[in-house]
């Protein structure tokens, strides 16, 4: 520390601690009009399950989660899994526990 000051930069330490892109979030989710079968596999990606454990737990088959998966991701303007989650997290969809 110097002169009171984090090793980050006061500034980048306002952003990180700031809400993250929630109102941005809350709209692409609005938008995104998922199915209910959507929105169930993206509460299971958001618990991190690979697309053969989500056809289990589903009772699907690997292809059709593929295919919902792809679905998700492009209602939501995600390029992957990860900004998917991010987005689901962030506007309130999911929320952690």
């Amino acid at each position: 520390m110097a002169a009171g000051d984090s090793l980050l930069f006061p500034s980048a330490l306002r952003r990180l601690a700031a809400p993250r892109g929630n109102e941005r979030a809350c709209a692409a989710m609005e938008r995104a009009a998922l199915t209910a079968r959507e929105a169930e596999v993206l509460r299971l990606m958001t618990r991190g399950m690979s697309n053969p454990e989500i056809a289990r737990t589903l009772l699907l088959g690997t292809e059709t989660v593929k295919t919902h998966v792809s679905a998700v991701l492009a209602k939501l303007g995600a390029r992957d899994r990860t900004q998917a989650v991010i987005a689901a997290y962030e506007s309130g969809f999911v929320t952690p526990g």
